[in-house]
């Protein structure tokens, strides 16, 4: 398969899904529903939003598998398959809040081959194609060379079930935050990851993640010349993602953490 012309496809998608989203920002009588907790939001713009990329790819790549945060998976036992959250960052787009993403990654035999993260609103758009490097609005990017957490500026998130998920993450973040210059939470997995290929966030790490949160983003991470290493041994996506050197002292730190109060990170 041509991987740059189905780029050039996906990004089109991304923008006219995004445009979508950004139009509809402030809409007045903007449905909102909840999904498994009254904090995991789900609004109608991320359903036509779904709906939009789910038409094209079963015009366009009908034999394909498809797996998106809100169809679930469709699994047609292809060597391909599409990995989607159409819109990463419901609650912040529901509050007006100009921090959302569209994320797309397209596999191949489980390998992330293909990705596009998209933020409307600010304009960001990060591509990549397996071994192709990773690039910013058409320019190539490159994570941070910063070797110290004092300098560094990290990024992180939280389960949207926090206050009943003993995964939640807050010891980490309170350990970290005196550790690094700062730490910030933008609420979308997806856009985190573009930052760090972009050097703009030194570092990120994150836990129980999903499939969709995270395929275009690590793509994005690796192929900006970064690391990706994965900690706790459950059902969840558990990760930190960095240069390699930061990588290693925000594992250190986890793990530091971990063994004061009897947590796994490993």
């Amino acid at each position: 398969m041509n991987y740059q012309e189905i780029l050039n496809q996906v990004i089109e998608l991304a923008k006219q899904v995004g445009t979508f989203q950004k139009n509809n920002m402030f809409k007045a009588d903007l449905s909102i529903d909840t999904k498994s907790t009254e904090t995991d939001l789900v609004t109608e713009i991320d359903k036509k939003s779904d709906e939009m990329i789910l038409n094209h790819i079963r015009t366009h790549f009908p034999g394909h598998s498809v797996l998106t945060e809100e169809s679930g998976e469709s699994d047609l036992h292809s060597d391909y398959r599409w990995v989607i959250d159409p819109l990463d960052g419901t609650t912040n787009f529901a509050q007006g809040l100009p921090i959302f993403t569209v994320s797309i990654a397209l596999q191949h035999k489980g390998q992330t081959v293909l990705g596009v993260v998209y933020n409307p609103v600010v304009g960001d758009l990060f591509t990549a194609i397996q071994g192709n490097g990773a690039y910013r609005n058409g320019q190539r990017i490159t994570v941070s060379k910063k070797t110290s957490l004092k300098s560094s500026v990290l990024a992180t998130g939280f389960p949207y079930d926090i206050a009943q998920n003993p995964v939640n993450n807050l010891a980490y973040f309170n350990h970290l935050s005196i550790k690094a210059r700062a730490v910030r939470r933008f609420g979308s997995a997806a856009y985190d990851l573009a930052l760090v290929a972009d050097g703009r966030f030194d570092g990120y790490w994150e836990m129980a993640l999903n499939p969709w949160d995270v395929a275009a983003g690590l793509l994005l991470v690796e192929e900006a010349g970064g690391k990706i290493v994965h900690f706790r041994n459950d059902r969840k996506i558990s990760l930190i993602a960095g240069n390699e050197t930061l990588c290693g002292l925000i594992l250190r730190e986890l793990r530091e953490m971990a063994s004061q109060d009897g947590r796994q990170a490993n």
